[in-house]
């Protein structure tokens, strides 16, 4: 369900960021608090339980600022 949640982000990151980049910063600045705030709260399971659990927060993260530089970066290659 996870998995859906954030394909459904950042498809939707990429769009706002290649029709309205400066709008797009936001909704991609608040992905990345909610994301980093799983992370930081699953990190605080003992031992190697709280890297294997934060670590898809850390790729979906990732993932997410990859797709709105993406749209951003589409946007200014465009010859219009």
């Amino acid at each position: 369900m996870m998995v859906v949640g954030i394909v459904v982000v950042c498809v939707v990151l990429l769009v706002l960021a290649f029709f309205l980049p400066r709008l797009s910063r936001h909704p991609e600045r608040g992905t990345q608090r909610t994301l980093g705030a799983g992370s930081r709260a699953a990190s605080k399971a003992p031992g190697p339980l709280g890297r294997w659990l934060s670590k898809p927060f850390g790729t979906s993260s990732r993932a997410v600022s990859r797709s709105g530089a993406a749209g951003r970066k589409g946007r200014g290659r465009m010859p219009f």
